[in-house]
């Protein structure tokens, strides 16, 4: 059997173990060591236990716990309902005023935390029920929440740009410089999409009444704008040192979950449960992305002892005669297959090891391929049957909002992020720029 056939085999048998509902980890990893065993024997054994000894040395790697233990703070101790509060005064007024809100404290969160689904938890439980009370569209409101979240694997510090520099081998600090500006290009386009509609279509998001805009003083008005110093300061103290070279990746992590610590405790809300409830997530979760990170290791491994990723360029460019650009096009087209059955970190898992030494191969920048990557995977969340944020929303939202609905409220959103994904494909720059600038002081 060819190397290429046994390369399909072993990727098809992952898809099947993926399929059954076996766990990520212990179906990669497992149908990994096991073919890994066929086709090298007993030795092969040392791939698992040299992945986790690479796993266990990559310094970077403490920052992911840190910036977990960020996110799950600062849902759980009710700053991000101060920060809803103020956009709601102040944004209110505008039509469609509370759901650019929401946007912007999506933003504040994916800034502070690196997975969407403390995005989705925070809009579900704080925005959705204050815009579904002030008349705002159903549909359109689920599609804000939504497409709102899914920049939390976009903006720094971001759980799946450490992922993807840990499987590509690139310097976590150059991917999340490189994914801010595409994440806040991103979140412009939501806000002037909400605009625009609402402008045109004022019953999809009323203003606040004017009886209700007089009932809040000035002086509570500006009050309110304390609560966006806090997420401000806890922003400055991680990104914002980092930035200034004061502190290392590593140092920013740890700063900015002391910060959040800080701001729980000034605010009165560092409680017994809101430290259980953190530090049991923060473990949780981390774990898990440890042993999938420990898994792709040694799927990686197996592949590269193959040589799949040569067998995959010769598929596209020699036999296929493909262009490079034809290749990249198909490589986003699979991630968004992909994506309609299984997670970011599972499709990182499969194609990066594969993909990754390819783009390089093909002239581009990897850095720069992560942020598209990731903007697909922020498309591949939203796409029906079975995106992820699909089902996280119906599990979140009021009986009100059906599966229906929230497949409906995707449609437009989906097409701003598929221009999105165009600018940035198009002007690689606005990845690149930022990285480019400050890496080279």
């Amino acid at each position: 059997m060819s190397h290429e056939l046994i390369a399909l085999f072993i990727f098809s048998s992952m898809m099947l173990m993926l399929l059954t509902g076996q766990r990520v980890f212990a179906a990669i990893g497992g149908v990994a060591t096991l073919f890994a065993l066929m086709l090298w024997g007993k030795g092969a054994y040392e791939m698992p236990f040299n992945a986790s000894f690479v796993l266990l040395n990559w310094y970077p790697l403490l920052t992911l716990p840190l910036f977990i233990y960020m996110g799950y703070m600062f849902s759980e101790s009710g700053i991000a309902s101060d920060l809803y509060r103020m956009f709601h005064v102040w944004m209110g007024p505008v039509p469609g005023g509370l759901a650019v809100g929401t946007i912007g404290l999506m933003v504040a969160v994916s800034a502070m935390n690196g997975l969407s689904v403390a995005g989705m938890a925070i809009g579900a439980s704080i925005a959705l029920p204050e815009m579904l009370k002030r008349k705002y569209d159903k549909v359109m409101v689920t599609g804000v929440i939504q497409a709102g979240s899914s920049l939390g694997i976009m903006v720094p510090p971001s759980v799946v740009l450490v992922l993807y520099g840990m499987i590509a081998r690139q310097p976590v600090g150059h991917l999340w410089m490189a994914g801010v500006l595409p994440g806040f290009l991103l979140a412009g386009l939501f806000v002037l999409y909400i605009l625009i509609r609402c402008i045109l279509q004022p019953h999809l998001g009323p203003a606040l009444p004017i009886e209700e805009r007089r009932l809040i003083s000035w002086g509570e008005r500006f009050r309110l704008l304390r609560a966006g110093i806090v997420p401000l300061v806890i922003i400055f103290s991680m990104t914002g040192l980092f930035l200034m070279g004061v502190t290392s990746l590593v140092e920013c992590s740890a700063a900015g979950a002391a910060a959040t610590t800080l701001a729980a405790a000034v605010n009165r809300r560092l409680n017994r449960r809101v430290i259980e409830e953190t530090l049991r997530n923060t473990l949780s979760v981390s774990c898990m992305f440890m042993w999938v990170i420990l898994a792709a290791l040694c799927f990686g491994a197996v592949f590269d002892g193959l040589g799949a990723v040569h067998a995959i360029e010769n598929l596209f460019i020699k036999k296929w005669a493909l262009s490079p650009w034809h290749v990249l096009v198909m490589m986003q087209l699979t991630y968004i297959l992909m994506g309609m059955f299984l997670d970011d970190t599972a499709m990182l898992i499969i194609v990066a090891p594969l993909y990754v030494p390819l783009v390089i191969k093909l002239g581009f920048n990897p850095i720069w391929y992560g942020v598209l990557y990731t903007i697909t995977c922020q498309i591949a969340y939203m796409t029906p049957p079975f995106g992820y944020n699909l089902f996280l929303m119906k599990a979140m939202a009021p009986p009100e909002v059906s599966l229906a609905d929230i497949y409906r409220s995707i449609i437009p959103f989906v097409l701003v992020m598929i221009l999105g994904l165009a600018i940035v494909i198009l002007f690689p720059q606005i990845a690149l720029w930022l990285p480019e600038i400050y890496f080279a002081r």
